[in-house]
């Protein structure tokens, strides 16, 4: 009798055991878990792609595997230029959150030029920021980090386990070696884009699934140095959209020839189909290099062509192939989206500004009937002061705040304390300033851009600047 009930009392202990043990590693990945690849191409413009519309970029490859998927043709990048947006997909949190709102200072341009004295930037993303590769990491996937990174020294502190050329720089000195500021080993004339991408393949090819790759190719930003073979195929290539520079048509060549080799190394290894792949660029084309028409302006600018990127997913079997969804989404959604993907629960203590895509990728709704919003309270002067689609030629932009809603977007720029409303659906060029002849809708946009700011804690710059100069 007494052993019956040692024996019963150990089998309840084996099975509780059992069970927590269980329960402690549903977060945890298995080998059947998906790959997830991230590409997040550096200055990739709207329009700079064949499936977006270009008429004179070359992309077969992305023009494929697009087709593969979901593309959102209001896909947006957290903010305008790099680092911000970086910093925005990274942690899945609003810009005034982490306090990174552009690269190193904030008063960019002429004193003599600027109203107010700007909010102070941050330039590292603070340790206390957890960011996707560290909770994939702890839940059992092999992380790489491939090209730039923009954010903190050293990648591998902040949840990869692979680091390839990634560091604080924003750019490279040389596409072609040496390449001086990022730190690989280099051939002969090889080009840094085609490098990455070699031990990209390495990673994905000898890791056992599942893995992360964060493929950030330094590609397409300036400097602008062509691959030599390429450029002859554009020269006097002609573009009803004002496309014309073939130098840098051969670097979209070249990146889009990348992703092709990578998606080739995943077929033959077996990996491609169990493999959730997104598809953006971290901000708008540069203006003066490329144009995105009929979206105004470019990178820097809170216009749709600073913000307004390409967007697509690919997971097969999951997300049905050949569908478009033109529902407003931000890089701000893929820290949520990919912790679904992965199955892995978001730690109690962590908030996210992003919404889950899930469901909309797998066709189960098809809005998220929710506002997207950008804060920036500082100055970026002009990239061509000659040539720009700017409120004015000193500056891409000037300190403000922006809310998308449905078909409308409302700017408000803090100097002048001036509203700009546009209805997108009819001008998504942004052409026709609504804010006087519809004042309902523009206070409407208003009120909920004001009471974000508050709720976020958004700074808002109001000490006027000693040394401006006005109009002269």
């Amino acid at each position: 009798m007494k052993i019956n009930i040692v024996c019963s009392l150990f089998l309840i202990c084996l099975v509780f055991h059992s069970c927590k043990e269980k329960a402690s590693q549903v977060n945890k990945s298995s080998d059947s878990s998906p790959n997830i690849i991230l590409i997040n191409i550096d200055d990739l413009g709207w329009k700079d792609l064949g499936f977006q519309g270009s008429d004179y970029y070359e992309t077969p490859n992305l023009d494929a595997l697009s087709q593969k998927g979901m593309v959102f043709t209001n896909g947006y990048a957290g903010a305008a230029n790099c680092a911000p947006s970086r910093a925005v997909l990274m942690t899945g949190k609003w810009a005034q959150r982490h306090g990174i709102y552009t690269v190193l200072n904030s008063d960019r341009g002429k004193s003599k030029d600027r109203k107010l004295i700007p909010i102070k930037n941050t330039i590292t993303l603070a340790d206390e920021f957890t960011v996707i590769p560290q909770l994939l990491q702890k839940n059992g996937y092999k992380t790489c980090h491939a090209g730039k990174w923009h954010l903190t020294d050293n990648p591998l502190k902040k949840g990869f386990d692979v680091n390839i050329g990634g560091s604080h720089a924003g750019h490279p000195r040389s596409y072609y070696p040496p390449y001086k500021n990022v730190d690989l080993e280099a051939e002969d004339g090889k080009r840094l884009t085609d490098l990455v991408m070699d031990k990209a393949i390495e990673f994905v090819t000898n890791t056992k699934a599942p893995f992360f790759l964060n493929y950030s190719p330094y590609a397409v930003h300036t400097p602008i140095q062509p691959v030599k073979e390429l450029v002859g195929k554009y020269e006097g290539k002609s573009s009803k959209i004002g496309q014309n520079n073939a130098e840098y048509a051969s670097m979209v060549e070249n990146m889009d020839a990348n992703v092709g080799r990578l998606m080739l190394a995943l077929k033959e290894a077996g990996k491609l189909e169990n493999t959730f792949i997104v598809f953006t660029s971290d901000n708008g084309g540069l203006y003066g290099i490329t144009k995105q028409k009929p979206l105004r302006a470019g990178k820097g600018s809170y216009y749709e062509g600073g913000i307004r990127v390409p967007f697509f997913f690919v997971w097969k079997g999951e997300i049905k192939e050949q569908t478009t969804s033109n529902e407003s989404i931000s890089n701000i959604d893929l820290f949520p989206t990919i912790l679904k993907v992965a199955n892995i629960k978001l730690p109690k203590e962590e908030i996210l500004d992003g919404e889950n895509l899930v469901p909309i990728l797998k066709s189960e709704i098809t809005s998220l009937d929710r506002p997207l919003y950008w804060h920036f309270p500082i100055y970026l002067q002009a990239y061509n002061a000659k040539d720009n689609e700017n409120r004015d030629a000193k500056f891409r932009t000037r300190p403000g705040s922006v809310v998308r809603y449905g078909k409308w977007k409302l700017h408000h720029y803090f100097e002048e304390d001036v509203l700009e409303l546009y209805d997108l659906d009819s001008d998504i060029g942004e052409e026709n300033n609504l804010a006087t002849t519809n004042p309902e809708q523009a206070e409407i946009l208003f009120k909920m851009l004001n009471n974000w700011r508050k709720i976020t804690n958004a700074p808002v710059p109001t000490t006027l600047n000693p040394e401006y100069k006005g109009g002269e």
